[in-house]
């Protein structure tokens, strides 16, 4: 006789869904070099825990597991080589094993994964909480993204994509798009490979990276400013985030001249007719990618022109990014769920009713957004350098002097009470290497770090200067003791 499997009620609604996270019992991970693009995850979803290569808060955060012993291993490249590293290490095998429940392993969400990550954790029994490595890939190739907005009905910069040959060939291909340009290779970190190009000078700098390639973007340039939105494909049609406005360039932060280095969000950030539209292009673009067999989380860039005040795609990242922290620790995030909620609750084994129009419609309005900024500090100077003296992660305080102090441990910015503290996530430790483009640490503060011309504020500056001087480094002049260097880790 065949006994039937009782039919599980479908969860209705938000606050079905945050009871059946608080009582979980599924092992659920965050693996990745740090815990920074989902902290706060475990406050929502019980038996959620992080597993990190660098241990940001010196073994106080209850839910970060790191191992112990540094294994021998290749030169890590990527993030991806990072991860494929953790889950081979025999700490994190035995801490998954140890934590296993009903003969279940658990699953995971990445940051970047690769085909290897994949191949370790089938083996591992781990199930990976993202569509294929395949797939994300391909969409994360800036030339691809044209092609999935044209079919979504997204409009880009005016823009070709193609193969240059050298400056003469560029003229040619991109002659409708004037002198002034932008391109861009299919794979960047953190605008490392974003080039503007107006003269044959500027394109031999970066000549050999752009020829290299099959087919690159280039865009005519605009006088624009960014901004980032967060959105979820569920089945139930895609759930969008405030757009909050991007930092980008700035010397302070980066070396990078199209360098992402953070973001901020606040309820007048952008005019009603802005939000609107990147509500309406987000679900489009959203629309598409489950058209395409995509499904959960992504973010996407919008280039909103200063003179024409158009607002136009600028790329997508088909993965929970560096501005995750601040999209699910907002106040519309807190008083419903987090995006990451929805992200993973595609890949539980449940079924659940809701109603993403009425969602979306709630955290449009501007009472439902709070005033934050963080800021991603890197190091900008074309040294390497042996750090022997690092700033904790916690809460610190800065006096009317422009001196900071460290006043209390905490896990997240939310303990942040005021725009006189903020809350630092260390990346860069003690005995750790800078060098240039080295996240050295992010700085989450209530309030705003820019001003209306998107200028950073004079309270900014003196945070960066303040956590900057927190650290002490030596500067390594002989090439044969210099480490291997690999690029963000925030991403």
């Amino acid at each position: 006789m065949t006994v039937s499997k009782k039919k599980t009620k479908a969860l209705q609604g938000v606050p079905d869904i945050r009871r059946y996270f608080y009582k979980n019992e599924v092992p659920l991970y965050f693996i990745s070099a740090t815990n920074f693009n989902l902290l706060g995850a475990d406050e929502w979803i019980k038996g959620f825990k992080f597993i990190t290569y660098i241990e940001c808060f010196d073994g106080l955060h209850p839910n970060v597991f790191s191992p112990v012993t540094e294994m021998p291993h290749d030169e890590f490249e990527s993030i991806e080589d990072i991860n494929n590293y953790l889950l081979q290490h025999p700490e994190v095998q035995a801490y998954l094993k140890l934590r296993a429940h009903g003969g279940e392993t658990g699953k995971a969400m990445f940051l970047m994964f690769d085909e290897k990550t994949e191949e370790l954790a089938k083996k591992l029994g781990l199930e990976v909480m993202f569509p294929s490595a395949e797939m994300r890939t391909s969409m994360d190739n800036k030339v691809n993204t044209n092609r999935i907005a044209e079919k979504a009905g997204v409009p880009c910069v005016p823009y070709v994509l193609t193969q240059v040959k050298d400056y003469k060939h560029l003229n040619k291909v991109a002659k409708e798009l004037g002198k002034d340009l932008v391109i861009q290779t299919p794979f960047g970190d953190s605008g490392h490979t974003t080039f503007f190009i107006s003269n044959k000078e500027e394109f031999a700098k970066y000549e050999e990276e752009i020829v290299k390639e099959k087919e690159v973007k280039v865009m005519k340039r605009i006088n624009c400013k960014g901004s980032a939105v967060e959105a979820c494909v569920t089945r139930h049609g895609t759930i969008v985030a405030p757009l909050m406005t991007e930092l980008v360039g700035f010397k302070e932060l980066t070396p990078y001249k199209g360098g992402w280095c953070g973001n901020e969000i606040y309820p007048d950030a952008f005019t009603p007719e802005l939000r609107k539209k990147a509500r309406e292009y987000t679900q489009l673009f959203g629309d598409q990618l489950r058209k395409e067999g995509y499904k959960g989380y992504f973010e996407l860039d919008f280039l909103i022109d200063q003179d024409t005040g158009e607002m136009y795609l600028g790329e997508l990242n088909p993965r929970v990014t560096g501005a995750s922290s601040i999209t699910n620790h907002a106040v519309f995030a807190l008083a419903d769920a987090p995006l990451f909620v929805f992200h993973i609750l595609e890949w539980m084994d449940v079924d659940y009713k809701l109603n993403v129009n009425t969602i979306n419609t709630r955290w449009a309005q501007q009472e439902n957004v709070d005033s934050w900024c963080q800021l991603i500090i890197k190091h900008t100077e074309d040294t390497i350098e042996h750090v022997s003296a690092a700033p904790r992660s916690g809460i610190y305080r800065m006096f009317d002097n422009g001196h900071i102090q460290f006043d209390r441990m905490d896990t997240h910015r939310r303990a942040v009470e005021s725009e006189q503290e903020a809350f630092f996530l260390r990346i860069t430790r003690q005995g750790d290497y800078l060098y240039e483009g080295a996240d050295m640490g992010i700085l989450v503060t209530r309030g705003r770090m820019m001003t209306d011309q998107f200028e950073l504020t004079p309270r900014a500056k003196a945070w960066i200067a303040a956590i900057r001087a927190q650290y002490a480094s030596q500067v390594i002049e002989d090439k044969r003791e210099q480490p291997h260097l690999i690029g963000s880790l925030t991403k």
